[in-house]
């Protein structure tokens, strides 16, 4: 029997993340490019600066529910013809308001990309707002926050946020909004906050993918070229403000054979030089299963599937800001347990990372996070739709082009000891606040005898 040889390794390619062209059209536009050979569905991302902070008092979630309201129909198509009409062109379109802004997200085959960019430029330009959309739209959003506070994940994250900022920060309650907020929303107090918030000369546009054939400067001059606005000052950033003494939250929930974990705190941004640091310390403690949390709490006592440490950026600001504000992520360990375990679980987690203060991380755990981070960029983003998420990251949290290019050097650069420093200051024993939803009447005594905080019991 003859065999088809085995095939052999072909030459290790350099990599690099994809470098963009920046460059802006006369209505102020920024616009980011990056040609992408072979990449034939293009992916586009705008980012708006319209951020919750401008929300007006008593309307939280009119940013979310005008981001949804842009494909609803504009002034040459009502709603269903819109969403045909995308369909046609074999697009999607999808948009998201979060704390930096509304990021508009666009993938198409690059055959349509013409066609696609004047449906979205048609939406920023001209967006209906329609009474009967916008109130179905709200009706949505009001039938979707029970479902959420059912979650224990997302009811674990919302407490977390309200325990972490003052009352009065923005980040301290829903993004979406609450029942109470997303009901006052009409299609007059979402056209005031487009009116007031979105604009080409404060947005920038992301287009990624193979550009081949296409003049982008003309097509964009035809499209979101003709979309135009107000200019506007760069708003004042609120300082972000926490409180992170250490302590323990239940939220009850009686009868749950699950415990939800969350334990979290404020931290450095991407802008701070211990990022990189903080980045592969964490993932040494809790970004993959062969960490030290899944070894411990998974595979030794067998409480979880699984527990996951992660920093996620809320919000930056430029470095030169004239308010000195500067930006924060929230560092966390989250992860569920069942209810028996919960106090067990706890007492091993906390063993964890006073462990890793005295001891510190190995060679080997920071050699293997190195490869795992440096060695998968080339497949994350394998896409076009993946680069461009990242430029639009980074162009929200004002951080320059070659960010992430500098970053994987960064992180293979940094040393044990720099990352055992950085993860044990993103996670102080003894300045954690711990979110725990599950059965307060079994799991509270047994939290209470581990002495990581005061403990407190809320409902809902």
């Amino acid at each position: 029997m003859e065999y088809h040889p085995q095939p052999a390794p072909g030459v290790a390619r350099p990599w690099a993340f994809p470098a963009p062209e920046r460059g802006s059209l006369p209505n102020g536009l920024t616009v980011l490019r990056c040609h992408r050979p072979g990449q034939q569905v293009v992916a586009v991302e705008i980012f708006l600066d319209a951020p919750l902070d401008a929300e007006p008092e008593g309307l939280d979630g009119v940013a979310t529910i005008m981001s949804r309201a842009l494909s609803e129909g504009t002034d040459k198509h009502s709603a269903e013809e819109f969403a045909a009409e995308l369909e046609r062109c074999g697009a999607t379109l999808d948009a998201d308001a979060d704390h930096p802004g509304v990021r508009v997200s666009l993938e198409v085959p690059a055959s349509r990309l013409a066609k696609a960019l004047g449906l979205v430029a048609e939406a920023l330009r001209a967006p209906a707002f329609a009474d009967s959309e916008i109130e179905r739209l709200v009706g949505n959003r009001l039938d979707e926050i029970p479902h959420e506070q059912a979650n224990p994940a997302r009811r674990a994250a919302k407490q977390l946020s309200k325990e972490l900022f003052p009352a009065t920060a923005r980040m301290s309650r829903p993004r979406k909004g609450t029942e109470k907020t997303v009901a006052r929303i009409d299609s007059a107090a979402v056209r005031e906050f487009y009116d007031a918030h979105v604009r080409p000369s404060t947005a920038t546009a992301v287009v990624v993918g193979d550009l081949t054939g296409i003049d982008l400067d003309a097509l964009l001059a035809d499209t979101v070229g003709d979309w135009s606005g107000n200019t506007a000052e760069s708003r004042p950033v609120p300082p972000i403000t926490a409180d992170d003494t250490g302590r323990v939250v239940i939220v009850d929930r009686p009868g749950a054979v699950q415990t939800q974990l969350l334990i979290g705190r404020i931290g450095a941004d991407r802008h701070d030089s211990v990022w990189p640091a903080q980045v592969l310390g964490t993932y040494c403690l809790g970004g993959t299963l062969t960490s030290r949390l899944d070894r411990v709490l998974r595979e030794e006592k067998g409480y979880t599937y699984g527990v996951r440490a992660f920093a996620q950026v809320l919000r930056s600001s430029a470095p030169d800001s004239a308010s000195g504000a500067t930006g924060a992520a929230m560092i966390a360990i989250s992860g569920s347990v069942d209810t028996e375990s919960t106090g067990p679980a706890l007492e091993d987690l906390w063993k964890v990372l006073r462990t890793l203060a005295a001891e510190g991380l190995t060679d080997a755990e920071r050699e293997t996070a190195v490869q795992n981070l440096v060695g998968v960029a080339p497949l994350k983003f394998e896409t076009a739709a993946s680069v461009a998420g990242t430029l639009a990251d980074q162009v929200e949290q004002h951080l320059p082009d070659d960010y992430q290019a500098h970053l994987y050097a960064r992180l293979a650069d940094t040393g044990t000891v720099e990352a055992t420093a950085a993860v044990v200051n993103a996670f102080p024993a003894d300045r954690l606040v711990t979110v725990l939803v599950g059965d307060a009447a079994q799991i509270a005594d047994p939290v209470r005898a581990l002495g990581i905080g005061e403990v407190s019991v809320v409902t809902g």
